[in-house]
């Protein structure tokens, strides 16, 4: 297999001063000179690069992360793509996160499932070229052929017998020009990919060593916490800190603005609210008492229009006035079912089927706001001065942060350096920077080096939640109870969830797919998957009582429809590989005993689904436990293409459901007059340790296609299958999440 990565990749070796090769690399530009590695000296300063492959005389071998880590273990996944096309000894390769260099990454970022699919070939590709490298040094040192020279684990080899690690010929190989022409590996030869290896940091995070923004630490650095309004509608009026200059330890009390109106906002500068007031000191027990002698008068915000740049496109959004209520919120949701709405697709003529059915199935789905509750609450360092700014803490888009502070500052991106932390958790919440801009502003204000720390309270109360959703879906059958149209109609606060190309489109003669949405000042943004989060628990649900009134199995239903998908697909732009998505459902059939008698005890809820380019299956088995429904035992199957590390990937599917339970069966945020009413764990329920399954059995799908997605993908598909369980277990369907709160009403 041969790739050619000239337009494509970047990638420099240098001599280090104690002799060894690095080998550093961009992934999406040009073979190039690098300006800023030609001024680095060489030694100490190779630790900051962002990016290389270090070998040491001694066969050490260093490879650096690239992208943020929060618990998907890309610091594990991305080095092994590395490694192998390398011909490394796993045993000998040291790995360590990279700090984010805007210059020297195309991407450096982790969200939407996306690190390693599109670092799959590209850091495979500066593997090959490294050994390459070696093997042209090793001929050269040897007079053999360099198609003669061979590698293992570390080792370069010929058939005279002659043979030398890595590190004895890397300072010859440092010399010798960046191949162009990389020849990858075939995937059947793996020899680290697809294996099982443990976490890279797994010691490190177990035996509480400083990995975390909350653990970073400088000299003279003061602690920041600040106060935002009690609800979202509302603003600043007046502030007296008199008091609270007065406490102990306190140095500075004042306010500032995040994003204020007059600034031009990108996609991730989602904030809640703008004028915040700040209290600063020697240490987050002192910072914490002196708040709460702050005396805040707080007023109601007008309506207003904010234009922001999504990604080159310019969105004007409205943030309405007023306190708002989650009992309003529902009362609107059901109006706005009633009405038409926005037609994202249309096949064939499924007014004229539902008019002509001989049976309509309508049922209506509603979904909260859910909180992110990371298990590190947003925090960041930052040391602003009038020359440059350094910033350190948990981040999941650092190059689009980096504009943002750039444009705030006042300061050159040149002048701006941001150390990346390990994040005590993400799931979309830490691509919003205001944290981090916050962070910055009272650094530049208080003239000094600070920690903004935010309590639970601060991170649940301050919005960008998980929208609330409803979705309304309706089947129409002919008197053989056959399916003839098919309709969804999904609105949300503030953006509807509808994925219009998903499943079952393509399988219906007569489709239907509309949304609507309803403004909100309340704010939201990314939550793992997305609107499939929502779209998978209503769709799901929906299919199993559809599969009932049709008389059939629901696993046989879904691979019906998955079958004409495929042999006769209606219209062009379906999303999903119908071959694929069967593959999933049939081995999850198998796995999970489907039908079998030995697993009559449980109540069985299936469902299956498709995001971020890959497909997840779930059967969840239910028991009742004092009257309590518990899920004892899942079935996982997934597709997400190559499987680079087996042991990370299952544990990536096992919190996907775990995560998945808890959210469906207890997770909700309301508001009241604006204000949340849930601030920490005592109010806002989370999945328990003993109520998590006993066994989450996970299988992969055995693929050769190149990775797709596996962080998100897993997760929609358990809300589904968590419904369908409850379904079989109590009798009774449910349309509400959370479903405790349904169940308990029941």
């Amino acid at each position: 297999m041969e790739n050619t990565y000239s337009r494509r990749s970047f990638l420099k070796s240098s001599l280090l001063s104690s002799g060894g090769l690095l080998l550093s690399f961009t992934w999406l530009s040009s073979f190039r000179s690098a300006d800023k590695m030609e001024e680095l000296q060489l030694s100490e300063q190779w630790n900051q690069l962002s990016g290389y492959i270090k070998i040491t005389p001694d066969n050490v071998i260093k490879i650096m992360c690239p992208n943020p880590e929060f618990g998907q273990n890309v610091m594990t996944s991305l080095p092994m793509m590395i490694a192998e096309e390398l011909d490394a000894d796993w045993k000998n390769v040291v790995v360590e996160i990279a700090p984010f260099d805007s210059s020297l990454y195309a991407r450096q970022f982790s969200g939407g499932s996306q690190s390693v699919r599109q670092a799959w070939k590209p850091l495979r590709t500066v593997g090959g070229a490294a050994r390459q490298m070696l093997q042209q040094a090793a001929a050269q040192t040897w007079g053999v052929p360099v198609n003669e020279v061979m590698t293992k684990a570390g080792v370069l080899s010929h058939a005279n017998g002659k043979t030398a690690t890595y590190g004895e010929m890397s300072s010859k190989a440092a010399a010798i020009p960046v191949p162009k022409d990389i020849k990858l590996k075939e995937v059947k030869s793996f020899d680290i990919v697809r294996k099982a290896q443990k976490n890279v940091e797994g010691k490190k995070i177990v035996t509480g060593k400083p990995l975390f923004g909350l653990d970073y630490q400088q000299e003279g650095m003061l602690i920041a916490m600040m106060v935002h309004p009690p609800a979202f509608g509302m603003q600043l009026k007046s502030f007296d800190a008199s008091q609270a200059l007065k406490m102990p330890g306190i140095t500075s009390a004042f306010t500032i603005d995040v994003f204020p109106d007059t600034y031009a906002k990108d996609s991730f500068d989602t904030c809640s609210f703008n004028e915040l007031v700040v209290v600063v000191g020697k240490s987050t027990w002192e910072v914490m008492n002196a708040r709460k002698k702050l005396k805040v008068e707080w007023t109601l915000t007008p309506e207003k229009k904010e234009t922001v740049n999504m990604f080159g496109r310019k969105v004007e959004q409205l943030v309405p006035a007023g306190l708002e209520n989650t009992k309003g919120h529902l009362e609107k949701m059901k109006e706005m079912s009633a009405k038409s709405a926005k037609l994202l697709r249309k096949d064939g003529d499924p007014e004229t089927a539902f008019k002509n059915a001989a049976k309509v199935i309508e049922r209506t789905y509603t979904a909260p706001f859910l909180a992110h509750n990371c298990m590190e609450p947003m925090n960041f360092f930052a040391h602003v001065t009038t020359e440059k700014a350094l910033l350190a803490g948990p981040l999941q888009a650092p190059e689009f942060a980096e504009r943002t502070l750039s444009a705030r500052l006042g300061l050159p991106i040149e002048k701006i350096d941001i150390q990346m932390t390990r994040m005590g958790g993400g799931f979309g919440r830490r691509a919003y920077d205001h944290y981090l801009v916050e962070a910055a502003l009272i650094s530049q204000k208080a003239k000094a080096p600070v920690k903004l720390i935010y309590t639970r309270e601060d991170d649940m109360t301050y919005g960008i939640y998980r929208p609330m959703y409803t979705a309304t879906y309706r089947a129409a059958l002919d008197a053989n109870k056959n399916l003839i149209a098919f309709h969804v109609k999904g609105g949300g606060i503030p953006e509807h969830p509808v994925h219009a190309n998903r499943f079952p489109a393509g399988a219906v003669d007569h489709y239907m797919v509309e949304g609507w949405e309803i403004p909100s000042n309340i704010t939201v943004g990314a939550f793992r998957a997305p609107g499939s989060n929502f779209n998978a628990a209503a769709e799901q649900s929906f299919l199993d009582e559809l599969a009932e009134a049709m008389g059939k199995d629901p696993i046989e239903m879904r691979l019906e429809l998955l079958k004409r998908a495929k042999e006769n697909p209606v219209g062009t732009n379906n999303e999903y590989d119908a071959d694929r998505y069967a593959a999933v459902l049939q081995l999850l059939r198998e796995k999970s005993g489907w039908g079998k008698s030995e697993n009559g005890k449980y109540g069985r809820g299936v469902a299956a689904y498709f995001c971020h380019n890959s497909y997840a299956a779930h059967v969840v088995d239910m028991v009742m436990k004092n009257g309590q429904p518990y899920v004892e035992k899942v079935t996982s199957v997934v597709d997400c293409g190559i499987v680079v590390n087996p042991d990370a990937a299952t544990n990536m599917v096992q919190g996907a459901v775990v995560d998945g339970i808890g959210n469906a069966l207890y997770g909700a945020l309301t508001h009241k007059e604006g204000a949340p009413e849930q601030s920490n764990f005592h109010n806002y329920r989370i999945i328990r340790n003993n109520e998590a399954p006993k066994k989450i059995d996970v299988h992969f799908i055995q693929s050769e296609v190149d990775p797709t997605g596996l962080g998100e993908p897993p997760f929609p598909p358990v809300f589904g299958a968590v419904a369908n369980a409850l379904y079989k277990s109590t009798g009774k369907r449910f349309y509400n999440q959370p479903f405790s709160t349904e169940f308990s009403n029941s």
